[in-house]
């Protein structure tokens, strides 16, 4: 309460965006339409949508503008996805244009949030976000493979494993 955040595209991210709806006094800016649909039931959250070029396959706004409008904030905190994490901590994309909007994110955040279910532990993307050293909290459903929970911790990169519902 009482902080900006900004939330990124993803499923796993709109699912933190519905743990939010009864929050009072946030500022969340993002680009993802259904992160904004889902918090516009919140009458205690302003919400602010970046604009971009909408990816119609998962309501994600990408490009120059949405970076631009990115760089006009400091946020308390930013929580991001990504749609692979390799075995050496990096956490990559498919979409170039999506990439350098989280980057972007991650530059203009106070303390970073990566939320990604262990699916993306199996998964490879060609393109680079950042390691996940950059990232302050990693929330996901299974632990980490031993070689990348001891990077983590070298890191300072805490690791928190959800209960299962």
């Amino acid at each position: 309460e009482d902080i900006s955040v900004f939330i990124n595209i993803g499923t796993s991210t709109e699912a933190v965006a519905r743990q939010l709806v009864h929050h009072r006094n946030l500022l969340v800016v993002t680009n993802n339409i259904n992160v904004a649909n889902i918090l516009a039931t919140n009458p205690d959250c302003q919400v602010i949508v970046t604009g971009g070029t909408l990816r119609r396959s998962d309501g994600g706004l990408v490009g120059d503008l949405a970076t631009q409008t990115i760089m006009q904030f400091k946020f308390d905190l930013a929580v991001v996805g990504c749609s692979a994490i390799d075995q050496d901590g990096d956490m990559l994309d498919f979409d170039i244009q999506e990439v350098n909007v989280s980057k972007s994110i991650l530059r203009q955040a106070r303390k970073a949030f990566l939320v990604a279910d262990h699916s993306k532990f199996q998964r490879t993307a060609p393109a680079r976000i950042a390691s996940l050293a950059a990232i302050d909290t990693f929330f996901t459903d299974r632990p980490l493979s031993p070689a990348l929970a001891r990077q983590c911790e070298d890191w300072t990169t805490q690791v928190v494993v959800a209960a299962q519902p």
